[in-house]
């Protein structure tokens, strides 16, 4: 069923109205009255009465036409009845805003379980329960108990998983000078989701930027999958909280100890283009510019001020965010020359001194807004000291309302400069206090810019790499959990799955004695590795299960009879199933690949600087699987470790284009087999270009059966 009756209904009833103004149920009515709602409104109480000159229904049977949305504050064991009527009454679209359903505890939850039963028995759509509820500035509609006055019009919508922060922002974005499209409020969702209302949102004509205030998602791919549609036609900029509540408990590989719900949201938020906010000013920061500004063509930015300290600071924010302090033309240089007096500064940050008037602010503003090497403008103006700041304000609004790319307004003090602010704010320009907070918008605001290139150059579907033997890998796999319920999957068997998607070993062989060890390593040759096969112990190296660099197979047979030795007093009682001999790879730059199936998102592969100190050096990246190339390009470069694969003083260029492949075809696997709880190559030694690279160590884990 379509959702647009909760936006635009023709008509409201409201169930469990209250003649006592103190009451939500009189607050609800009282909303409705005042927001200029034009359908109809009903208003229910089984006593009777009126109220705000309306007449009180004695039930929803009762109610006249038109009525297509329901809104409900009644207790919660009132509440499956009334959607029987609703449903009788050919209502198909409630709010339940009454509390006492799942956040009380198990009597709660079973009352919610039956309203979702009735709901989907009956074709009815449920917001809430236990939430504020939804209202529309522009249709206008509002169906909230929040106190008056409600908020102003305006283009930012916000979905909020938390009644009180709606209450908070409505005041707020009055105070700061922006306006709400559309708030919804969707309490415990036993229904209607956060990812139900992105499609609404961005079909809303008044809607220019979703903000998404999220304690939890209830389908994290189903979310990836409408987001990314969603961010394609709107910006979505997300404030995830409780992102440290839950860690990764007795992870058994490197990548499930790093992993964490925070990292899965990041790689979550990233995949589908919606920016990633880490508080809820910057959010609003963030979706007011995004808002008011055009997009930018690059991140060369300059600065106007007319004092030195703040054009400095600007000038760190600006690098701090990763923006580029951009190097003014030649032309635009003489002119300043010609313009300012002798002690200003004419390069960026151009520093027009504290005597600068009005029109010499809005002159220069437009010669670095004109200047092809500019991008964006960050204009800094602190309480003037010889004029009153709306005279400034006046002269720069003209130029920048006229200006085709981004100029952030930095309005530094509050009363003193307030006039200015009114004026900025009128003409839609974003201000900000301070120059971090400005340049983090504008960060935000080219971010958003090469995203949208970004898609559209690459908007492919996903292509599986060639060579891949999936039945193999699959035959593999399932010959283990015939003999296993899960658990550390023998290197063998780890070995012949990673190999039918692909992904390169030097030879090995496997032994049982110290002399099979020795007889295998004259086989594939020096120099050797040995490796201890247990899976009782998650890191060889720890415990002397790792030798390296065997000369013949004399030295082989000598440290297979003391790495035995070793492992016994290490980890005494351990099962050891054998050893692993490799022929050693050539030195080479060592990465980590990894997957972890996280419970919400599916697998999160990761990459980085790989060896034992992977935990120690944290050099690392995820990113929601599977992943194409260039997504795995960007993985890559967003480590140390991936940019050290490019060159780095006396390392050669390594071969990135089989890294690429590997992270792909790896990440691949983990979509395909989500019964694979965590995997990693550990290290995948990176030859010089062209020369490939070879996974040293591998292990596979297999997810728990009953």
């Amino acid at each position: 069923m379509t959702l647009e009756p909760f936006f635009s209904p023709e008509g409201v009833v409201v169930v469990g109205v209250s003649q006592d103004p103190s009451k939500l149920g009189y607050a609800i009515a009282r909303n409705l009255a005042c927001c200029g709602y034009k359908g109809a409104v009903h208003l229910v109480n089984p006593r009777g009465g009126e109220v705000l000159g309306k007449s009180l229904h004695q039930g929803i049977l009762q109610v006249p036409d038109p009525v297509d949305l329901a809104v409900l504050l009644i207790p919660a064991p009132s509440v499956p009845q009334a959607l029987l009527e609703c449903a009788e009454r050919g209502i198909r679209a409630v709010i339940i805003a009454s509390g006492g359903f799942r956040e009380i505890g198990a009597e709660g939850a079973e009352i919610e379980a039956r309203c979702l039963e009735l709901a989907r028995e009956h074709n009815i759509r449920i917001v809430g329960p236990n939430c504020v509820g939804l209202l529309d500035t522009h249709y206008p509609l509002n169906t909230t108990f929040l106190p008056p006055p409600g908020p102003d019009a305006g283009d930012v919508a916000l979905i909020s998983q938390s009644g009180a922060l709606c209450d908070v922002v409505i005041d707020w974005a009055r105070g700061q000078g922006f306006g709400i499209s559309r708030l919804l409020s969707l309490g415990n969702q036993v229904d209607v989701t956060e990812t139900d209302m992105l499609s609404p949102l961005v079909d809303d004509p008044e809607t220019r930027v979703i903000t998404l205030y999220l304690e939890g998602i209830v389908d994290g791919r189903r979310f990836v999958e409408e987001a990314a549609k969603a961010s394609r036609v709107k910006p979505l900029v997300a404030l995830k909280v409780g992102r440290f509540a839950a860690g990764r408990k007795a992870a058994v590989s490197h990548t499930g100890a790093l992993a964490g719900e925070d990292r899965a949201y990041c790689a979550a938020f990233k995949k589908a283009g919606v920016i990633h906010a880490n508080t809820t000013e910057e959010m609003f920061d963030w979706a007011r510019c995004l808002a008011w500004s055009p997009l930018p063509k690059g991140r060369r930015t300059a600065v106007l001020t007319n004092a030195g300290g703040p054009g400095v600071t600007a000038a760190d924010s600006i690098e701090a965010c990763g923006l580029e302090l951009s190097t003014l033309s030649d032309s635009t240089i003489c002119e300043l020359r010609s313009i300012l007096p002798a002690a200003a500064s004419v390069y960026n940050p151009v520093d027009l001194l504290p005597t600068a008037t009005p029109e010499l602010y809005a002159s220069v503003l437009k010669r670095l807004i004109d200047d092809p090497l500019v991008d964006n403008v960050l204009v800094i103006l602190p309480p003037p000291p010889k004029s009153v700041a709306g005279e400034f304000g006046k002269a720069l609004v003209s130029v920048i309302k006229s200006s085709e790319k981004p100029v952030l307004g930095v309005l530094m003090g509050d009363s003193l400069i307030c006039e200015a602010v009114e004026l900025f704010r009128a003409a839609r320009i974003p201000d900000y206090r301070f120059p971090e907070r400005a340049a983090s918008a504008l960060a935000v605001l080219c971010e958003r810019a090469e995203y949208l290139r970004r898609a559209e150059e690459e908007d492919v579907e996903f292509e599986e790499p060639e060579g891949i033997c999936k039945e193999a890998a699959r035959a593999a796999f399932d010959g283990f959990r015939s003999r296993h319920k899960g658990g550390l999957i023998p290197q063998g068997i780890a070995r012949r799955i990673l190999e039918s998607y692909g992904i390169p070993f030097l030879p090995e062989g496997t032994a049982q004695t110290p002399e099979e060890a020795s007889a295998i390593s004259l086989r594939i040759g020096f120099p050797a590795a040995l490796k201890i096969i247990s899976p009782s112990i998650s890191h060889k190296s720890d415990v002397g299960g790792v030798r390296l660099d065997l000369k013949n197979e004399a030295e082989v047979e000598f440290a297979a009879i003391r790495m035995i030795e070793d492992i016994r007093r290490a980890c005494p009682g351990a099962e050891v199933e054998g050893l692993l001999v490799q022929r050693m790879a050539r030195v080479g730059q060592e990465v980590i690949i990894g997957v972890v199936q996280d419970k919400q998102f599916g697998p999160l592969v990761m990459f980085g600087s790989g060896g034992a100190e992977v935990e120690g050096l944290k050099d690392i990246g995820f990113a929601l699987a599977p992943v194409t190339m260039k997504e795995a390009a960007r993985l890559m470069d967003s480590t140390w470790a991936g940019k050290k694969l490019y060159g780095y003083r006396n390392l050669s260029p390594a071969d990135r284009n089989t890294v690429l492949e590997s992270i792909c075809r790896i990440s691949l696997l983990a979509a395909d087999f989500p019964e694979i709880h965590e995997m990693e190559i550990n290290p995948l030694r990176v030859m010089e270009e062209g020369k490939g690279a070879f996974a040293l160590d591998v292990r596979l884990v297999a997810a728990k059966t009953l």
